[in-house]
């Protein structure tokens, strides 16, 4: 009898694995047929702006290590800030606000200490990004358990409010000396990231968010603490009484931790990116940082390879607006376009194998 159920079990196993490959097949041919549609209807070259966005993304080392990777940096930073919220049932949607503000006291603090050594002085700017956007999120933290604000609501307003605090900073108080630009000075060489390789723009910011990536899934899955948050993401009532677990002390603590890894990565990206503060300094990453979590499944290891995946999905973006004179807004579609069918052939997978 054993060897008869096993024999179905393997007879089972080969229609799933076809059909898992039927639906990723079909899910690539609509999404090509889509984006095609979506060029060919705007009287755009296909065949250019596919090109366009293969080398924007990935045609050259230039390409990969000055903008795919450039861009996937913060994205993968930000990312783990909402993963690791969403997997304890916090809803952060304030992640654009968090970096913008690791960003302006990077830099604020980045002006102060620039005639120190780079060993003290850089280890500074980033602590400063760091405590302020848990600071920022932690606001929101204290509204949720003090007078039951939805972090939804709280998170997002706060991320209009740190954008106009930038918006503030580089016009008054931190504006460059002139008056002329709505911006800060640049920041001097000792608070500025290292390049890891020589010509190249990408930096030393992304072995920062790698080495976060693996010591959150480390602490996910190897801690008491990372128990603590997943049974809380899992149900607050059942950890509170079958856990003996402290579902509020266990928010708290993650929306600070989400707060400081979405405020380290704007210190990183205006240390090792912008140089300056200056309005626009994000261009959303905030929220493109929540599909890039959600694609991952809120795995951090995984957040990894989808912050490059809408990396590349941006700097090839970028290029065909420039090589293949595709609008911007028609290049974001695209992006869109691309993203959407890896999510639904994600969900037809998963629905496939439960089947």
């Amino acid at each position: 009898m054993s060897g008869l159920s096993g024999t179905r079990r393997l007879g089972a196993a080969g229609p799933v694995m076809e059909t898992r490959w039927l639906i990723a097949v079909g899910t690539m041919v609509v999404m090509v047929g889509v984006v095609t549609l979506a060029l060919w209807s705007g009287g755009f070259h296909v065949g250019r702006a596919a090109a366009a966005l293969w080398n924007g993304a990935f045609g050259s080392p230039y390409a990969v290590l000055s903008a795919t990777m450039v861009r996937a940096t913060p994205l993968l930073f930000v990312g783990l800030a909402v993963g690791v919220a969403f997997r304890a049932g916090v809803l952060n949607i304030g992640a654009e606000g968090q970096l913008l503000a690791g960003a302006a006291a990077a830099v604020a603090v980045g002006l102060s200490v620039d005639g120190l050594p780079r060993l003290v002085a850089l280890p500074l700017v980033l602590a400063a990004g760091t405590c302020a956007g848990a600071a920022w999120a932690g606001v929101a933290g204290w509204l949720k358990l003090r007078f039951g604000v939805l972090e939804v609501i709280s998170t997002l307003m706060m991320n209009f409010v740190a954008m106009y605090l930038v918006s503030w900073l580089v016009r008054g108080p931190l504006q460059e000396p002139t008056g002329i630009y709505p911006q800060t000075v640049e920041l001097g060489a000792a608070v500025r990231l290292p390049a890891l390789v020589v010509g190249h723009r990408v930096h030393l910011g992304l072995v920062l968010a790698v080495g976060l990536a693996v010591a959150a899934w480390w602490v996910l899955t190897r801690t008491a603490a990372g128990f603590r948050v997943r049974a809380v993401g899992a149900g607050p009532t059942a950890a509170r009484s079958a856990g003996r677990i402290d579902p509020a002390r266990t928010t708290t603590m993650v929306f600070a931790v989400s707060g400081a890894l979405a405020g380290l990565g704007g210190a990183s990206e205006a240390t090792g990116v912008t140089y300056a503060l200056y309005e626009g300094l994000s261009p959303g990453y905030g929220y493109s940082a929540i599909a890039v979590a959600l694609l991952a499944r809120l795995h951090p290891l995984a957040i990894v390879g989808t912050a490059v995946l809408f990396g590349a999905l941006e700097a090839g973006a970028a290029a065909m607006q420039r090589d293949a004179m595709v609008p911007s807004v028609l290049a974001a579609v695209i992006e869109a376009l691309v993203v959407l069918g890896v999510l639904a052939f994600d969900r037809a997978r998963t629905r496939g194998a439960g089947r």
